[in-house]
């Protein structure tokens, strides 16, 4: 999967910066003396790129933040791009400059005086996220980012640094496209048939069709699927790059690739962007990538429930009673919580044949925790304090908002059934926690488990800082940094 940018790390040569055809950009902070390179390349500016520097508008910039100078008199280059950032810059803030740079980057490329500034790589890093688009249904020539070069005082160095970072970039790009796509393409035999081939990588990948799904009793995740055309499938990606026989961490996502509500069927108004209920397995699919990518000494598998939730005259009813893979009855009160479903037969089967060190699941599972959280946060729920400190940990260290929400017994009490073991839904109040709730029950008391519920940040409504409008990836960046800070040996 070839990166949309190409970003090459090269020696400062200030004949090379002057002679620079597509667009410049230059590092400073205000107050602080320019470099011998900015200032070799402002003489030939004629003092434009100081002039600016030291502007009222360059100094209300904040960290990250650019500007342009356009068709700069005595340079080859299109415009000069002065970035505020300081030494001193944040990881959060090195990685906004890269996007910032990126918004402007066209066909003609760039040239990036970077020097030696101590997050050149974060910077690529920021730029490499930002700079994607996904064209794949349109006609025309495709958007095209020209070569991206950093001068840096150490380009080995950089480089090396910069390298796991292309791989988890391969790994956010590739659950953006999954999540962009539409219905009528990912299908769930096209889905399978793209994780299958991550089998070049290293993954050992098996697909699970219908019938070895009723072998196995997973009634709840058939039950959504029953309206469809396209086949229920469960997909197990496996990575062991730790030792022989260590418990794996378990990544669960859920993959309903298309969601109407199915009997309980949702309002016409948006629900076109229900091609992105498949968001927790595209995250899923993600990190297992990235780990393949960078060879992660550790042992992860990934499981992805996938299925398509339609209304027609063998889908499931309001009402219907179904029996989970763990044994468990559900009355299923409302179609549309079909998520829940799916989640409760993987995690069950998850537990049974890996008896996972620890489990994270998630899942683009209810409207309720945009309501709460807005676009800003995905939500988690956990049974184990340590785990789940440990994920928001590396989600505040990534970038990516993430906040603990509350469980517990008066909230389970919500899914009593008249008729079954449960049901699936309580209705609007705490919708997100009895989701949770819910999901608790298919977890062993002796597994640590993660819930996050990424609705609102799997396909915000505008752009964000690290991805132009569409799906983000949220989530990937998080759970390789969970896998490197904790679960890697060696």
């Amino acid at each position: 999967m070839p990166h949309p940018v190409a970003i090459h790390f090269r020696e400062i040569d200030a004949t090379a910066l002057a002679a620079a055809t597509g667009r410049l950009v230059v590092l400073a902070a205000p107050g602080e003396r320019p470099s011998q390179a900015v200032r070799q390349i402002d003489r030939r500016a004629r003092g434009a790129i100081v002039r600016a520097l030291a502007s009222e508008s360059f100094a209300k910039l904040k960290q990250g933040e650019a500007m342009d100078l356009a068709f700069p008199s005595g340079l080859a280059a299109e415009a000069v791009q002065l970035v505020h950032l300081t030494r001193r810059a944040t990881v959060a803030e090195a990685r906004k400059a890269g996007a910032s740079i990126a918004k402007g980057l066209g066909a003609s490329g760039a040239l990036v005086l970077a020097g030696a500034h101590r997050l050149a790589h974060e910077i690529s890093f920021g730029l490499a996220l930002r700079a994607y688009d996904f064209g794949a249904h349109k006609t025309g020539a495709p958007k095209v980012f020209g070569e991206v070069g950093f001068q840096v005082s150490a380009p080995e160095a950089v480089a090396l640094r910069a390298s796991p970072m292309a791989a988890l970039a391969e790994g956010v790009f590739f659950a953006r496209d999954l999540i962009n796509e539409p219905a009528n393409v990912l299908t769930t035999d096209d889905f399978a048939a793209r994780l299958a081939a991550m089998h070049e990588l290293g993954l050992d990948v098996e697909i699970l069709e219908e019938a070895a799904l009723k072998a196995l009793g997973m009634g709840a995740l058939l039950g959504v699927g029953l309206g469809s055309d396209s086949p229920t499938k469960v997909v197990v990606m496996q990575w062991n790059g730790g030792p022989k026989g260590e418990p794996p961490l378990a990544l669960i996502g859920k993959g309903v690739v298309f969601d109407t509500g199915g009997i309980s069927i949702k309002p016409a108004l948006g629900m076109e962007e229900m091609t992105m209920d498949m968001g927790g397995a595209g995250v899923v699919a993600g990190v297992m990538r990235a780990l393949a990518l960078r060879g992660a000494k550790a042992n992860v598998v990934g499981l992805v429930g996938l299925v398509e939730n339609m209304p027609d005259g063998r889908a499931q009813r309001p009402g219907d009673v179904v029996r989970s893979m763990k044994g468990d009855t559900i009355e299923v009160n409302n179609t549309d919580a079909e998520g829940r479903l799916v989640l409760a037969d993987v995690l069950w089967y998850a537990q049974e044949r890996f008896k996972p060190a620890a489990m994270i699941d998630l899942a683009t599972l209810t409207g309720a925790i945009i309501v709460g959280l807005g676009h800003e946060n995905a939500g988690a729920f956990s049974n184990n304090d340590a785990l789940v400190g440990a994920l928001l940990k590396a989600a505040s260290a990534e970038g990516e908002g993430a906040w603990r929400m509350p469980m517990g017994e008066a909230y389970d009490a919500k899914l009593k059934s008249r008729i079954a073991d449960m049901r699936n839904s309580f209705g609007r109040p705490g919708g997100a926690i009895t989701a949770a709730q819910f999901l608790a029950r298919f977890v062993k008391p002796e597994t640590p488990w993660v819930h996050l519920d990424i609705a609102g940040v799997a396909l915000p409504p505008e752009e964000t800082a690290m991805a132009p409008k569409g799906a983000t990836g949220w989530g990937v960046m998080t759970l390789d940094r969970l896998v490197r800070d904790g679960w890697e040996r060696g």
